[in-house]
């Protein structure tokens, strides 16, 4: 269901929602560096963000379980906080040896107290009682202990988890499940989107042996297929597109009816709603956003598409692949027909669902409910929050409140779907975003998507790609795809994992000792 509200990756569009392109630095003049100046300003920030952030913490529906209260409102806090253009403020507190709050995302109140306390010391005022000790890492110890429910102990050599998606042979293969465990990995990941029940059973059986033989448990997480808008029979015209190509979109079973012209390949959209929801001017992509079009015309016969987007080569078109329609509202459920009969199995297998399309604390709500019919103990299972579409992003504050607080949650940043949705030079900015977000909520993060991607399937990893496996450390738990070198992605992602969390934490640097020089 691809359906945010935004265009192309160059379409101001795009950005709509996501601020500004570009936010300027503040000019070095434009710095409070006046101590009694600097005060004042703090306390005027504080008392804005008790405000403010009251205020939108009685907006939520706070459940009563997993003791969530204090992270809702430490994330309303955070919210609050970062409404604000702290930057000015940042240089004169750095300038004094204070701290910057560039790392209050855990304890908003706390940081701003004691900075306060810091400041009004040198001003000569009165200080404020400094916060006791424990409320700068009450959040931190939250967020371990929701990783360690949800993932398990990670060991001593790294802190972040590891998932790894299973691939369909893992049914046939016991040796797979028993590589996982004897490699420690924490979590495994089951697409519903593929094989079927009697398949899933028999890779969890194969899990569970595993586990017995090697003593080390692994989480097992289902993934629903969700409503996925896919391509569906193709003819006419060419295969491979390039830019400056038509493309038609069709809705199901109008195939033949609706393809005009040969000379233009005609496709069908498993979903007809998208044919039917979009316009004239509003994008397409194809692929994960190997091919990218907008609509020419929109009318009975379906949509054709000038292709705008494609690389040197081309693009074979092919069946079963990813359509978007990021322009769209569908307004279509997050939970399908069939996710509600795989919850089946999931309620009674799983050790969590993961809710592909999550758009808002609604579609949370429905998915709780459904729960709630196939298990008692329904809070119990874990969920976690795909981040896919614009409107995931708009609405996570929401989403992740009415989901932690009434079972183990944590949130994936599904890189693939959502960099298409917001355009890829966008996607870098975001994923800090939905971090620091999480992290303020005490919520842990699955970093999703193409990690070490060359490594799994083709043997070899790109320098990006171990960089970009490098900054997964900042989450709890990295999400591996399946791939002929799995195993080897395994171990050189351990060792990364393990040597980054020497120097970083969060976004905190740690200052071990350098060894190099």
């Amino acid at each position: 269901m691809k359906n945010a509200r935004h265009a192309s990756a160059g379409d101001p569009r795009r950005h709509r929602h996501l601020g500004p392109k570009v936010r300027q630095s503040p000019q070095p003049d434009k710095a409070i560096t006046e101590p009694a100046a600097l005060l004042d300003s703090l306390d005027a920030l504080t008392t804005e963000v008790r405000r403010e952030g009251a205020a939108k913490l009685g907006q939520w529906d706070i459940g009563e379980a997993h003791g969530f209260a204090s992270c809702a409102a430490n994330l309303a806090d955070y919210l609050a906080l970062r409404g604000h253009d702290l930057r000015p403020l940042q240089r004169g507190l750095t300038m004094l040896g204070l701290s910057s709050l560039g790392r209050s995302e855990g304890h908003v109140l706390p940081a701003l107290q004691a900075t306060r306390a810091a400041l009004a010391a040198i001003v000569g005022r009165q200080p404020d009682e400094r916060p006791p000790s424990e409320a700068f890492f009450a959040g931190e110890r939250c967020l371990t202990e929701r990783r360690q429910a949800l993932f398990g102990a990670t060991g001593d050599l790294r802190a972040t988890a590891i998932m790894v998606t299973c691939p369909s042979e893992a049914a046939e293969d016991p040796a797979f499940m028993r590589d996982l465990a004897d490699r420690r990995i924490e979590a495994l990941r089951i697409n519903c989107a593929h094989d079927g029940p009697r398949r899933w059973l028999r890779m969890i059986e194969h899990a569970r042996s595993a586990e017995q033989e090697t003593g080390h448990r692994m989480r097992i997480f289902m993934d629903l297929a969700g409503p996925k808008i896919r391509t569906g029979d193709m003819e006419g015209g060419r295969r491979r597109l390039h830019v400056g190509d038509r493309l038609r979109i069709v809705e199901p079973g109008t195939l033949g009816a609706h393809n005009t012209d040969e000379a233009v390949t005609a496709v069908e959209c498993t979903l007809g709603e998208a044919v039917r929801s979009s316009r004239t001017g509003d994008h397409v992509f194809y692929n994960d956003g190997k091919l990218g079009g907008v609509i020419e015309e929109a009318g009975d016969d379906g949509l054709l598409v000038l292709i705008e987007q494609a690389p040197e080569k081309g693009v074979r078109l092919k069946p079963e692949k990813g359509l978007n329609f990021p322009d769209a509202d569908l307004g279509i459920a997050a939970l399908t027909k069939k996710d509600r009969r795989d919850l089946k199995f999931i309620a009674a297998h799983a050790d969590g669902v993961q809710y592909s399309f999550v758009q808002s604390a609604a579609d949370v709500m429905q998915l709780q409910e459904a729960l709630a019919e196939l298990r008692d103990d329904w809070q119990e299972l874990a969920i976690v929050l795909k981040v896919e579409t614009i409107r995931a992003i708009d609405n996570l504050p929401e989403i992740m409140v009415h989901a932690a607080s009434r079972q183990p949650t944590a949130v994936m940043i599904a890189r693939g779907d959502l960099a298409v949705e917001i355009g890829f030079a966008r996607m870098a900015e975001m994923q800090e975003e939905i971090l620091w977000l999480a992290e303020a909520a005490h919520v842990p993060v699955i970093w999703a998507t193409q990690v070490l991607e060359n490594l799994v399937k083709k043997g070899r990893p790109s320098r990006g790609e171990m960089t970009d496996a490098a900054m997964a450390e900042r989450a709890e738990c990295v999400m591996l795809n399946k791939g002929p070198h799995i195993l080897e992605a395994i171990e050189v992602l351990d060792t990364l994992l393990g040597r980054m969390g020497e120097h970083q934490h969060k976004k905190t640097p740690q200052l071990r000792a350098l060894k190099s020089w």
